[in-house]
């Protein structure tokens, strides 16, 4: 609500669209027309923000591998989120009241993590753009390091967890895995928003869809892996898994731009 009440329109469509409406007025000159108005119907735009995404999930490569990339990271963060009730709940003896309080690790590690993109990310592209080298994977860097951060995570919180530590010490460990998934999140998010501009919104939508898949999925595994494995070995089995994936956020930052340059898609 919030949000709605307070941020301002960035969308240069609308922008341009209030723009031209108030023109109209005041000059009296109906003809005048946006520089971005395609003059299709209402039925056609929802015609095309519908099939767009898919456009985009099918073929274009660089929006498909991040695509990948984060419902694989996603199902990662709800993977961990199912296994609060059992540590906290069955193995700290905590209240269901107090159990969702340990929520809170997580989120302030998102938090930190998308206070640091924001200071660190515009800083980094208004110096690029001065030199004149600006492009949507300067918006990737953090990437790099995101990774790391929540392979740490995964081992913090799962043998803090497996050897029953004081409760605060598997909660910074959610908090270190929260800090590297958001600091996956932002670059990803920044990056379809620069790399495709004005259909923007349909290359999230179409991260989102698959993203969204990997969310629900994965956690399905979760109760009997970690009751098979502990949570020590449970945990180290993600983080395993994540070390591999480690060197694939490196290459996609090395190479997104040769990939996104010679594999265009027609929107």
């Amino acid at each position: 609500m919030a949000q709605l009440l307070f941020m301002r329109e960035t969308y240069a469509v609308t922008i341009l669209a209030r723009k031209t409406k108030r023109l109209q007025k005041q000059t009296g000159n109906l003809q005048l027309r946006s520089k971005l108005d395609t003059g299709i119907s209402p039925r056609e735009v929802l015609t095309r923000a519908i099939v767009r995404p898919t456009k985009m999930t099918l073929l274009s490569p660089i929006n498909v591998l991040l695509s990948i990339s984060s419902a694989f990271v996603y199902g990662m963060f709800y993977l961990l989120l199912t296994t609060f009730p059992l540590v906290f709940s069955e193995t700290y003896g905590f209240s269901p009241g107090i159990s969702g309080l340990t929520y809170l690790g997580i989120g302030v590690g998102n938090m930190i993590s998308m206070t640091v993109f924001t200071l660190t990310s515009d800083r980094y592209i208004k110096a690029r753009a001065a030199k004149g080298k600006l492009k949507p994977e300067d918006r990737l860097p953090l990437l790099i390091a995101a990774g790391p951060l929540m392979t740490a995570g995964l081992f913090w919180y799962g043998w803090s967890a497996q050897a029953h530590t004081h409760w605060i010490v598997p909660i910074i460990g959610s908090g270190l895995f929260g800090f590297g998934s958001m600091s996956f999140f932002m670059p990803v998010m920044g990056y379809l928003v620069d790399a495709f501009t004005v259909y923007a919104a349909s290359a999230l939508a179409a991260n989102t869809v698959l993203r969204s898949i990997g969310g629900a999925l994965l956690p399905l595994a979760g109760r009997s892996m970690y009751q098979t494995l502990g949570f020590g070995w449970g945990n180290s089995l993600l983080g395993f898994i994540m070390v591999g994936f480690c060197p694939f956020l490196i290459m996609l930052y090395k190479f997104g731009e040769t990939i996104r340059v010679k594999y265009p898609i027609e929107l």
